[in-house]
């Protein structure tokens, strides 16, 4: 028997307008539908309907990661400082720590992520390679202080997540629970009914090698992803990577120096010089955890400041400003070169050795031609960090890559030994000796699963759900006088009985159209509506998604539902 849920009873309150401070369609509708309500920014209420599909898409990650071997615990959320001082990451983490004091002056955090304890439960719990490999997870909230929370459960500031974290004595065997987390993840995200593509992607503050992310596309997505139409090539745009062969450095002439007044930028000096910005080298000036560093591009290209960000994590990466030009005449703004420059240099690959440019000469007014890579001057480290555009050849195979945005559900790292190595994690082995222990990570975004889903679903009336993830599975309305409303809570419970989840709407003084907007907006797969035909012994069943209609004997109603779904 399922249960049978009246709107007259239901806490729920739907909405006719968009919130006045919602930009993406999860926002406007999951407020107006009554999922959710707004406690403060970046902190949300889950409503009766929307606890139902949150709990519903935990439902089906914990099927999936039971599937594989995965154990559920659940630890705290209010965390110690000392285990985040060992990794580094009390302070690696920055603004978005949550940070707290307590009565007798201990510090605490509220857990961003839990890397740390789960590796420290491990350590208590097992002793010996016997004990391994073993994969625990767990659905919990987490805290990051974001500093511009938006698009509703999109981007919070507290979210349901996820996190698993696999424990091997090898590295054969952390490839395999890798694979196992990356093909429950294609089933979850199938029987979500979640658009997704599988991306390479870089590891950031998290540490380690593998890293793939999970993405949904979606307009209001905030990560930018290229595939390849000529090849199954797909990456997070952070990790996208160029391939340029080396040019040869006796191709070139020797530097020669240009009188370029009030040429600072490099649209001015393309103009000056009648030559394409692709033939001037750009030099970014930021600070690396304080350290004035250069970065060079060509001068089309913009720099990728959250590419750059995630090369050089945990370090932290800020534009130099004025104040930090005083008492530099090495650096003379505007027209900064890296021949000769005293600070490091990093470059894009498409800066590659023997190739030439038009860059600044290090003197105010002045730049140089012919300024050669290899002969002229040193890159200290290359890092893809230019802004992935669309025609950009694929790595893979050369074809020209196309740019599409979405949303990150889900991300898994191999991370190796980071984790373990802060804490000692060792375990005997079988030949009597201590085997430090390797680590996998493998998250996914609860709620933002319902908010992609809600992104990806809707149509122009309102929410779409899955019938995986819907509140019920249909929508009885009552569209009459007390006879249809009698008839409505009948055929409602008759379908509980029968398995069927059923949401009906009984609500007295509420007319038809007020209840058939609601259930548009709502969104339940199928809505079954007893109305004036019941008199005739008909009701009208509509499919949510197709917008198909048939007309059905009141009798068979519940044999073509159950039938049905």
């Amino acid at each position: 028997m399922a249960h049978v849920q009246r709107m007259s009873t239901l806490l729920l309150k739907t909405l006719r307008d968009d919130p006045a401070d919602a930009e993406t369609a999860s926002h406007k509708l999951l407020v107006r539908a009554g999922y959710v309500r707004r406690s403060s920014a970046g902190v949300w209420t889950w409503l009766p309907l929307g606890k139902k599909v949150l709990d519903n898409v935990a439902r089906v990650v914990r099927e999936e990661m039971d599937a594989i071997g995965g154990q559920e615990v659940l630890l705290p959320a209010l965390l110690p400082k000392e285990p985040y001082e060992a990794s580094g990451r009390w302070t690696e983490y920055g603004a978005e720590l949550f940070r707290l004091t307590d009565r007798k002056g201990a510090e605490y955090l509220l857990g961003p992520t839990h890397e740390e304890i789960f590796t420290l439960t491990v350590k208590d719990q097992c002793t010996s390679y016997k004990d391994l490999p073993v994969i625990l997870y767990q659905i919990q909230t987490k805290y990051r202080d974001e500093a511009r929370p938006r698009a509703g459960v999109l981007r919070g500031r507290e979210f349901q997540m996820k996190d698993a974290y696999s424990f091997d004595t090898t590295d054969e065997g952390l490839a395999e629970s890798y694979r196992l987390h990356r093909e429950a993840y294609g089933r979850i995200f199938a029987r979500l009914g979640l658009d997704h593509r599988v991306v390479s992607a870089v590891s950031g503050a998290m540490g380690g090698s593998a890293s793939e992310e999970f993405l949904a596309p979606a307009t209001a997505g905030e990560d930018t992803f290229a595939y390849c139409p000529g090849c199954d090539y797909a990456a997070n745009t952070e990790a996208v990577t160029a391939r340029i062969a080396p040019a040869d450095p006796a191709a070139h002439g020797p530097v020669e120096e240009l009188d370029t007044p009030d040429t600072p930028t490099i649209g001015t000096l393309a103009a000056h010089l009648g030559v394409p910005a692709s033939a001037t080298l750009k030099n970014l000036l930021v600070k690396v955890d304080g350290e004035i560093t250069a970065i060079g591009v060509p001068g089309d290209r913009e720099v990728d400041l959250g590419k750059l960000g995630e090369h050089l994590a945990p370090a932290v990466v800020e534009l130099v400003t004025a104040e930090d030009f005083t008492g530099r005449p090495d650096l003379v703004r505007g027209y900064v070169g890296p021949q000769g420059l005293g600070i490091r240099y990093l470059a894009d690959p498409r800066v590659a050795p023997g190739t030439a440019w038009i860059t600044g000469a290090n003197k105010q007014g002045t730049h140089a031609r012919n300024v050669v890579c290899g002969r002229d001057f040193t890159v200290d480290r290359y890092l893809d960090v230019v802004v992935v555009e669309p025609g950009d050849p694929c790595p893979r195979c050369g074809t020209g890559l196309e740019v599409g945005r979405a949303i990150e559900i889900g991300h898994i790292f191999q991370l190796g030994t980071k984790y373990t190595d802060a804490f000692g994690l060792d375990v005997l082995g079988p030949q009597g000796k201590p085997v430090r222990v390797t680590m996998g990570s493998y998250g996914i975004g609860i709620s933002r699963a319902v908010a992609a889903l809600a992104e990806q679903t809707h149509d122009a009336a309102g929410l779409c759900w899955p019938r995986e993830v819907a509140p019920a599975d249909v929508h009885v309305v009552a569209a009459g006088k007390a006879a249809q409303t009698e008839l409505a809570l009948d055929l409602a419970a008759k379908l509980g009985a029968a398995g069927v989840r059923v949401l009906v709407d009984d609500r007295a003084g509420v007319s038809p159209g007020v209840k058939f907007t609601d259930a548009e907006l709502i969104g339940v797969p199928q809505i079954l509506v007893v109305g004036r035909g019941a008199v005739n012994g008909l009701v009208e069943l509509k499919d949510r998604r197709t917008g198909a209609r048939e007309e059905l004997p009141l009798g068979q109603a519940v044999e073509r539902l159950t039938a049905l779904l």
